[in-house]
């Protein structure tokens, strides 16, 4: 849940989360798997990633091949140990389907506050 920042005098603040699904209710990409692929991005692993935000590697895993089963097309490339360790890294897809997230989070953040502080006038001048 991302929270949108703190209006001036007010000792609220709105939490939103924003997902996107298929239209038969399957979930694609939201906050967390957004999140993910950003830590996935910062790490260079997938198991440091899930170590960092307390996640289950396993259904992780599942989860992301789910997605990216969704999306047709792959967004994370696994290269397995060697004398250096594995890594995992975001493909061309996955970068760019953080960057569009990030982009459209941001738009969304702007359109929350805005309406925050309508909601706050709203309840002070009733």
């Amino acid at each position: 849940m991302k929270p949108a920042k703190k209006t001036e005098n007010s000792p609220f603040i709105p939490k939103y989360k924003i997902w996107l699904e298929t239209k038969d209710g399957q979930g694609v990409l939201g906050d967390g798997k957004w999140i993910l692929l950003k830590t996935i991005e910062q790490s260079g692993s997938l198991m440091a990633a899930t170590e960092k935000l307390g996640i289950s590697y396993r259904n992780t895993w599942n989860r992301l091949k789910k997605i990216e089963k969704l999306l047709g097309y792959s967004l994370i490339e696994k290269k397995r140990g060697g004398k250096d360790g594995g890594n995992t890294i975001l493909t061309e897809n996955g970068i760019k389907l953080v960057q569009a997230f990030d982009n459209f989070h941001s738009e969304f953040d702007v359109m929350v506050n805005k309406a925050f502080k309508v909601l706050l006038n709203d309840l002070i001048n009733q």
